[in-house]
């Protein structure tokens, strides 16, 4: 698989990354032999970058990988989070830089390694200043218990702020056909930063796949509250994926590969993180990085699904945009 550079201080990932948060949460049941088969397919597919956090079942998530990693660490750029901390009295945002290092120890014990290759803050805590956050993240740098840093769903002045205190290597943030708000702000600050971008739900939290059940939307905490996933804002929807289907059986793709097709093609410096406990979804996946679109093939897909005829709000934890422009 063609190789991507993230940010300007030597990282370098697979074109298409896994995430890794339904092995633990958010899609229903999950089988930790199927998601270890799931990360042994993406990795024989070319895919390096996994991507996991903290706060992914609290902890399991990071125990899994590794299971994984004991194997294969070697062939991985390996992302982790800290920032949202579940516990018995439910979900909270810490970015305090007394408590970086600690979660950071936490994260390197429960994955088994001695390095985090990328370490995002996963949200601004609205108490503490993005930069004192990266600050005490570029203190791990120099310890060498961190390569590189990065943020996740950030607003552009965030990440200005952050960039000024240590050079960051990537942006993660929803982006998909389904959702192009970050086009308006967050891409072009990066852009002009010189910081990666990672999107992650770049399946749409597999609306794009154009195999979503009822049931499957029903039983998805991260789909059943989600505006985009109900009423009328679902039927136009999924009037715009018929569009899409078209256009892929065209090309022997399926409608899931050429929604991250048209990411790979937003530029050299975007690697999408799809995710599933899919093994055969996850080959799926990794196999749309086949599928190089031309500036004619984007148009032809702008005019059959424009950006506008997209419809619905998105629900997401503690995110600085859910409404459309």
């Amino acid at each position: 698989m063609e190789r991507r550079r993230l940010g300007t201080d030597g990282l370098t990932t697979s074109a298409i990354g896994l995430g890794c948060m339904g092995f633990s949460q958010g899609y229903g049941p999950a089988d930790d032999a199927e998601s270890l088969r799931a990360i042994d397919r993406a990795l024989d597919a070319g895919v390096t970058l996994l991507d996991t956090a903290m706060s992914y079942g609290q902890g399991h998530n990071e125990r899994l990988l590794a299971r994984a990693l004991a194997v294969h660490r070697d062939r991985v750029e390996l992302a982790t989070k800290f920032g949202i901390v579940r516990g018995e009295n439910g979900v909270r945002l810490d970015g305090r830089p007394e408590h970086v290092r600690e979660y950071c120890d936490a994260s390197l014990s429960r994955l088994g390694t001695d390095v985090i290759d990328l370490y995002y803050l996963h949200r601004a805590d609205p108490q503490v200043p993005v930069a004192e956050s990266v600050g005490a993240m570029a203190e791990l740098v120099k310890e060498g218990k961190v390569r590189h840093l990065g943020l996740s769903e950030v607003t552009a002045q965030q990440l200005e702020e952050a960039a000024a205190v240590h050079p960051i290597a990537a942006v993660q943030f929803e982006w998909s056909l389904l959702w192009r708000q970050p086009e308006e702000d967050v891409v072009p600050t990066a852009r002009r930063l010189g910081i990666g971008l990672v999107p992650y739900s770049p399946l749409g939290r597999g609306l794009l796949t154009a195999t979503l059940s009822r049931d499957q939307i029903d039983s998805s905490d991260f789909r059943r509250a989600d505006p985009r996933f109900h009423g009328a804002d679902l039927e136009r929807n999924l009037a715009q994926i018929e569009a899409l289907r078209a256009i892929a059986a065209e090309w022997g793709a399926t409608p899931g590969q050429l929604a991250l097709a048209w990411l790979l093609a937003q530029g050299p410096d975007v690697v999408p993180l799809p995710g599933s406990r899919n093994p055969e979804r996850v080959a799926e996946n990794a196999a749309a990085a086949q599928f190089v679109l031309t500036e004619a093939d984007l148009q032809r897909i702008e005019a059959a699904a424009p950006r506008e005829a997209w419809s619905g709000d998105r629900t997401s934890f503690a995110v600085p945009v859910t409404a459309r422009a």
